[in-house]
């Protein structure tokens, strides 16, 4: 009787967690999908049942693909940077033997991350701007002025400036998170290492590598559904142009539904990335409960 009337206790304050995360994100994505099924003008308010048609336009929307192209290499550069860029550099960070040097480094990477990605998009837009931007000036300073170009203007570069932006803003997170990992490693595995004769480049891929994977799956996850996730960026520094090269999903989004006015199509794109993403998740899901079985 005792146990029964605590599991019910727990229940009850179960229940209102579940009540609110029901209505605020679950009822929401329902809605959404049937959003999608729709011809809708927000404006108007008229309505028009097309069932998958917003999905069979989305096939054959070239936009819609540049975009998806442009989040898959937001990703692809991401991974190379902010996971094993950033475990890279954490590993030569915890090898400083002064303790003060370690923290100051620490701090000294992190700070990008503490600054808003809207003031980071509109302080790279300067850095890029062609005439005034300190980036081609300082190209010009040091005889490189043939690589003096409008980053931000030309359909060549104007995707790699965002991410490059993007990189140098999250980079000492990710950076931050390894090195949490790297602590954790017990010293006594790297003095056998050493003992044994092993310089550091291979106590970091037999000894460090191995040891922080959980780490590092669960980065270059959470990194890839990020990159499919951007948005303030782009916003901030191109809106998507010039001639459209700049736009990612969440970008194509939100001018399709508030600019194109086709409120359908947004609700379709916006499934598509619910989709994508919660694929992502459920692999890491089970990444990480297969390894701690192998473990």
């Amino acid at each position: 009787m005792r146990a029964i009337v605590q599991r019910t206790l727990g229940l009850a304050w179960v229940v209102p967690a579940l009540v609110l995360v029901g209505v605020f994100v679950y009822l929401p994505l329902v809605q959404n999908i049937g959003f999608s099924t729709l011809k809708w003008d927000i404006y108007s308010g008229d309505q028009e049942y097309v069932g998958l048609d917003n999905y069979t336009k989305l096939l054959d929307d070239p936009i819609f693909w540049s975009s998806f192209g442009n989040n898959l290499l937001y990703a692809v550069i991401s991974i190379v940077f902010q996971v094993f860029g950033a475990l890279l550099l954490a590993a030569l960070i915890e090898s400083i033997r002064s303790d003060r040097w370690r923290r100051s480094l620490r701090a000294i990477y992190f700070i990008p991350s503490a600054i808003s990605l809207t003031v980071a998009g509109l302080l790279f837009y300067f850095m890029y701007e062609p005439n005034l931007g300190p980036l081609n000036h300082a190209f010009q300073a040091v005889g490189l002025g043939l690589f003096d170009q409008s980053w931000l203007g030309q359909e060549s570069t104007a995707m790699y400036a965002i991410i490059g932006m993007s990189q140098w803003q999250g980079f000492g997170y990710s950076t931050l998170l390894f090195a949490v990992a790297i602590q954790r490693i017990p010293s006594e595995l790297y003095g056998a290492a050493a003992i044994d004769g092993t310089g550091p480049i291979r106590r970091f891929i037999h000894v460090t590598v191995p040891l922080v994977r959980e780490m590092t799956g669960l980065m270059t996850m959470v990194t890839i559904s990020g990159a499919f996730q951007v948005f303030n960026e782009v916003m901030v520094m191109t809106s998507g142009g010039p001639n459209n090269s700049t736009q990612v999903m969440g970008t194509w989004l939100y001018r399709s539904g508030f600019v194109r006015n086709n409120f359908g199509y947004a609700a379709a794109i916006a499934t598509l990335i619910f989709v994508i993403t919660l694929g992502i998740a459920m692999a890491q899901l089970w990444v990480t409960r297969r390894r701690r079985v192998e473990w």
